[in-house]
């Protein structure tokens, strides 16, 4: 054997040596030791800032409207201020009392007492649970008690604003279904002073601008008769009504097939209807809106806050934009700028005092 052949076959042996000792070595190696897993702990939930709750008024939760529009309040607080919610509808106004009573003696506050039917029933409440607060939606109190907060709109105003836009349609002819008879209608629920303010708002927007036309009121006598706010609605069209503004609750749902039956357009309440009363798009002119889901949040939030202002009673017209007209919606291209234009003039001569809007008929 040469010494080129020697020197390679001792290479390889040297080679084949340190393969069989590297995994010896490794073999020989302590393990790395994982240190315990301890348990982990459960996430504590976090504690509620507060209970918040809310009693409806006979018409219930479904109403397309006033208690639908609280209720979007508490669900906006619950997401936002980490609150617990809860809701106690009234079947009738009988429940009105033991809700106020059980949900206080649950540790709810501040309660939300929605509509002006359940004045009465807090007026009484309040004082014998002084440590809950109290919310009353179209409440109005004299002197208003020292753990109760009156929510009052001026839905005069808006009224008034859906009073010209009625009041000027009717005169034109930018939808097939306006006639030449002068004539608008007004449906309310419940022939009560609140109502009759959303009627005279109506009457005096409509008059502002078309001095000559006639507007005729019917009520239905209840918040969620859809049967008799339709058999309303229909009436009024066969007296020549063209454009129908109804502030009825659940009724009004019955007014805007009528209108969709026989031709006539639609005005809201409350809410921006053209999203709660389903396929209402071809007559929903637009509506006159309360905001009342703003509102409830920023209550609920000032009590969160610490800075609650019981004993006391908030109003918001359109200066403070607790009222106002809902977009145009389907109609956006077919309503006549000059109309647009006179809603934005009657807003601002609202605001600035050169227009006082009448509360009564």
């Amino acid at each position: 054997m040469n010494g080129k052949t020697s020197r390679i076959l001792a290479l390889l042996l040297a080679l084949m040596l340190v393969v069989a000792f590297v995994p010896g070595c490794a073999a020989e190696e302590e393990p790395e030791t994982e240190e315990p897993v301890s348990e982990q702990e459960e996430p504590v939930a976090e504690e509620p800032a507060l209970k918040t709750a809310m009693i409806t008024d006979t018409a219930g939760l479904g109403d397309k409207s006033f208690n639908d529009l609280t209720w979007q309040g508490f669900e906006r607080a619950e997401s936002e201020l980490n609150v617990e919610v809860k809701v106690l509808e009234s079947a009738t106004i009988n429940d009105y009392e033991p809700n106020l009573e059980q949900l206080a003696q649950a540790g709810y506050s501040p309660l939300v007492a929605t509509g002006f039917l359940l004045t009465d029933t807090v007026s009484k409440i309040a004082p014998q649970y002084p440590d809950t607060m109290f919310i009353n939606i179209d409440g109005f109190f004299e002197p208003v008690p020292d753990n109760v907060v009156g929510v009052g709109f001026k839905e005069h105003e808006g009224s008034y604003l859906a009073g010209v836009v009625a009041g000027l349609a009717t005169q034109d002819s930018f939808d097939e279904r306006l006639n030449d008879a002068n004539v608008i209608g007004f449906v309310g629920g419940m022939d009560v002073p609140l109502i009759r303010k959303f009627q005279a708002g109506f009457e005096a927007g409509a008059k502002s601008v078309n001095p000559d036309i006639e507007v005729i009121g019917l009520y239905t006598g209840s918040w969620d008769d859809v049967a008799k706010g339709k058999e309303l609605g229909l009436s009024l069209i066969e007296q020549g009504a063209d454009v129908i503004y109804a502030a009825a609750g659940g009724c009004g749902e019955g007014t805007v097939r009528a209108c969709q039956e026989k031709g006539a357009l639609f005005i809201g309440v409350d809410a921006d209807q053209y999203n709660t009363i389903a396929n209402s798009g071809d007559v929903m002119l637009t509506s006159m809106m309360k905001n009342i889901d703003v509102v409830v949040f920023d209550l609920i939030k000032a009590a969160v806050d610490g800075d609650f202002p019981a004993g006391t009673m908030q109003t918001f017209g359109l200066e403070e934009g607790g009222v106002g007209l809902a977009p145009w919606h389907d109609f956006e291209s077919k309503v006549p700028q000059s109309i647009k234009d006179a809603v934005e003039k009657a807003t601002d001569d609202i605001i600035s005092g050169a227009v006082v809007v009448p509360e009564e008929l």
